[in-house]
C-alpha cells in the first residue's frame, strides 16, 4: 500500500479508503490509485483483511469432484455469494480424502459458513460437524438440529417421469438405483409409489446401480442378456442414462425405438445433439441461491431453527422417449 501511494502521490489512508470502496477520494484520485494498483500488480491481502475485521465473509463448499451436478450448483453458488459480499472457498472429496476431512479443511481455513454438497446420505458425522458453525446441507434432508437443508423435489421429478412413459404406453419400466448417491433413495421409494398408482406394482423392478457411467453400461449388459428387454428405462442420473444407452446401442438395440431412456439432473451433456436425452431437470441456480441465503442469513440473524426448502423438478422430453413398439 505504501508503494502504490507513493506512485499515485498520495497518503496511504487515501489508499486504504480507495481499495476498500470507502468514501473520502475524489473521482480523479481514485482513478490514479487503482490505476497505480494495478500498474504494482497489487492484492490485498485477505488474511491481514480478516484479521483486521474479526471476519473472513467466506462460505466454505464441500463438493464431490465426481458429480457433475455438484459443478452446476458450485458455478451459481459464486454469483449468489458475491452479491451478498460473501467470497466462497472450495473443498472436494477425493480418492483417499472424505467428506470429513474435507470439511474440516474448510473449518481450518475460517469460513463463517458451511454448504455441504454431500453425496453420501449417511455422512451424518459431516453434517454434525458443520453444525458447528451456520450449515446448510444440499442434496437431501438435514438431521442435525439447526441445520438447514435444500434439495429437489426428487419424488415430483420421477412422478412426472413414470406418468411420462406410462402416457407413452409403457408398461415394463426399470429403474436403475442410484445406490448412495444424493436423492436415490427419495427417487427409488418415488419409482415404486409411481408405479404402484398406475397399477404397476408387478413390473416393478430395481437394478442395483450408482450415479455414472458405468453403472449404466453394467445395467445394459444385464438386460442385453436376457431374453426380454423393458421398454423403458428410468436412470440413476444423466451419467448413469448415458452409459445405459452406451451399452443398449452397442448391442444394437434402438433408443427410443426398442427401450426409452429417462435421466435425472439435465447436465450440460444431456443437450447434446448425439444425446437429446429425456431427463427431469434439477434447478441448480435456484439450489445455490436459496443455500447461500440460508447459510448467510443463519450467519447473521443469530439462531434460527433448522428449515428445509425444496426446489421444484421439471421433466424435459427430448429424443430417447417414444411410445413402444
Amino acid at each position: 500500500m505504501a508503494d502504490v501511494a507513493k506512485r499515485a502521490g498520495v497518503s496511504r489512508t487515501l489508499v486504504s479508503l480507495v481499495l476498500r470502496d470507502r468514501p473520502g477520494a475524489g473521482a480523479a484520485t481514485r482513478e490514479r490509485v487503482l490505476k497505480a494498483a494495478d500498474e504494482l500488480g497489487y492484492r490485498p491481502d485477505s488474511a491481514a483483511q480478516m484479521l483486521a475485521r474479526g471476519r473472513s465473509r467466506t462460505l466454505g463448499v464441500l463438493m464431490n469432484l465426481e458429480q457433475p451436478f455438484h459443478a452446476e450448483v458450485v458455478k451459481a453458488i459464486y454469483p449468489a455469494a458475491g452479491k451478498l459480499g460473501y467470497d466462497v472457498l472450495l473443498s472436494a472429496v477425493a480418492p483417499g480424502r472424505d467428506e470429513h476431512m474435507a470439511t474440516g479443511a474448510l473449518l481450518g481455513h475460517r469460513c463463517e459458513a458451511l454448504v455441504l454438497l454431500v453425496s453420501d446420505p449417511e455422512s451424518h458425522a459431516t453434517e454434525r460437524l458443520g453444525g458447528s458453525v451456520p450449515t446448510v446441507v444440499v442434496g437431501r434432508q438435514a438431521t442435525t438440529p439447526g441445520v438447514d437443508s435444500v434439495h429437489t423435489a426428487e419424488a415430483k421429478g420421477v412422478r412426472q417421469a413414470v406418468d411420462h412413459l406410462v402416457d407413452l404406453g409403457h408398461r415394463r419400466i426399470v429403474h436403475i438405483d442410484g445406490g448412495k448417491g444424493p436423492g436415490s433413495a427419495d427417487r427409488r421409494t418415488a419409482y415404486r409409489a409411481a408405479m404402484r398408482r398406475h397399477r404397476l406394482a408387478d413390473e416393478i423392478r430395481v437394478i442395483p446401480g450408482a450415479q455414472d457411467e458405468d453403472a449404466g453400461i453394467a445395467a445394459g449388459t444385464l438386460l442385453l442378456g436376457e431374453d426380454t428387454l423393458p421398454t423403458a428405462v428410468l436412470a440413476a442420473n444423466d451419467r448413469c442414462a448415458i452409459g445405459l444407452m452406451h451399452a443398449l446401442r452397442s448391442g444394437g438395440v434402438d433408443v427410443p425405438g426398442d427401450v426409452s431412456i429417462v435421466g435425472y439432473d439435465d447436465g450440460n451433456l444431456s443437450h447434446l445433439s448425439h444425446i437429446n436425452l429425456t431427463t427431469v431437470r434439477q434447478d441448480a441456480t435456484g439450489i445455490a441461491e436459496h443455500a447461500v441465503r440460508n447459510a448467510v442469513e443463519r450467519l447473521e440473524n443469530g439462531s434460527l431453527p433448522g428449515r428445509e426448502t425444496v426446489c421444484d423438478a421439471q421433466l424435459v422430453v427430448r429424443a430417447t422417449t417414444a411410445p413402444p413398439r
